[in-house]
């Protein structure tokens, strides 16, 4: 649990740090960002079409309930393996991205020219709005990123993961609602999520299944890398707290949201559409990557508690499954994620 507490310091350094970081990266960013988002609408498009016609064959009787349910796994399944090959692309340009600011390769003096067009516009666009006000529904293109490990009766199990190593990333969209109308404290959030939690084994082991039992086992070989993945398909729902204040203009009064502090709290329910392992390794002078896919005992569904705190558009991202990650194992894993949220409007 120290290595959590010193990640979560960590964060909150990086958050204070991103909160004053300047707007030119920010719109490097956001370019990327709507890249995601473009591909991620255009795949969950094309599901839904396709989940349509499924039903149109069930409701015609061509197909069973049964055959029905398992097609729609297959399309989620493909569809999220497209989704996830495109946007791996944009992840990794957003890596280096991160990695140049880092490095300092990247200068005020050398974007500010780029996008000084931009943010004149956009600050003409934020009057308009400003004069317009807000809709009580708005929505927001969600990006999350972070640390993933387990925790068994409330104890973290680094021993077991590498703490550094397991990460979870999350894509999706969300509808941000003014509960009250003449105040703008509590919204409801609500929409839908792409998630992948990560987790690489320690000490050189891999999962193997044993009947209905999934274990952690030393492998033969010396690995270079051992990783193992799950995707889920989840909505997400949150009540919102906006410290923003509201703006009056001509008498009226406006409501804006991600203008100031913001505190979630809520959960989330899905289900698991892929799970993998991943294992490379170095034999005769060779590289060797391994993809063995399965369903590993893996739970179907997926339910749990998540929060987050932040300032603007960032914020500190919190989730826990209460449901463990193995259906029958004796010992019950349950995930835990740590990390940065973008809400991007």
């Amino acid at each position: 649990m120290k290595n959590f507490t010193i990640y979560f310091v960590a964060l909150v350094f990086l958050f204070v740090s991103k909160v004053f970081a300047q707007e030119t990266f920010e719109a490097k960013a956001k370019q990327i960002a709507n890249k995601i988002e473009k591909v991620t609408k255009e795949e969950k498009a094309a599901l839904k079409e396709e989940v349509e016609a499924v039903n149109i064959q069930l409701s015609e009787g061509k197909i069973t309930k049964e055959q029905a349910d398992k097609r729609k796994k297959e399309l989620a399944e493909a569809r999220a393996t497209i989704i996830e090959e495109k946007v791996t692309l944009a992840q990794n340009e957003l890596n280096d991205l991160v990695q140049q600011k880092v490095d300092g390769k990247i200068k005020e003096d050398s974007l500010t020219k780029k996008y000084s067009i931009v943010f004149r516009v956009r600050d003409k666009d934020r009057d308009k709005d400003s004069l317009r006000g807000e809709k009580r529904t708005t929505s927001q293109f969600v990006f999350a990123m972070g640390l993933n490990n387990m925790m068994v009766d409330g104890k973290l199990q680094d021993s077991n993961y590498s703490f550094i190593g397991s990460h979870f990333y999350e894509w999706g969209f969300t509808y941000n609602t003014r509960l009250m109308k003449t105040d703008n404290l509590l919204h409801a959030k609500y929409g839908l999520s792409l998630m992948y939690n990560n987790i690489r084994p320690t000490d050189n082991r891999t999962f193997v299944v044993n009947g209905n039992q999934t274990q952690l086992q030393t492998n033969a070989i010396n690995l270079d890398e051992s990783r193992f993945r799950n995707v889920y398909i989840v909505a997400p729902v949150h009540l919102e707290f906006d410290f923003s204040k509201p703006k009056v203009s001509n008498g009226k009064t406006y409501f804006k949201t991600h203008q100031s502090f913001r505190f979630g709290i809520g959960g989330y329910a899905g289900i698991n559409v892929k799970s993998k392992q991943i294992i490379k390794y170095d034999q005769d002078d060779l590289d060797y990557k391994t993809t063995i896919k399965g369903d590993y005992n893996v739970n179907n569904f997926i339910y749990g508690l998540s929060s987050y705190i932040g300032y603007k558009e960032l914020s500190l991202y919190f989730k826990y499954d209460l449901n463990p990650l193995f259906k029958d194992n004796l010992v019950k894993e349950n995930n835990i994620s740590l990390g940065l949220r973008l809400d991007l409007n």
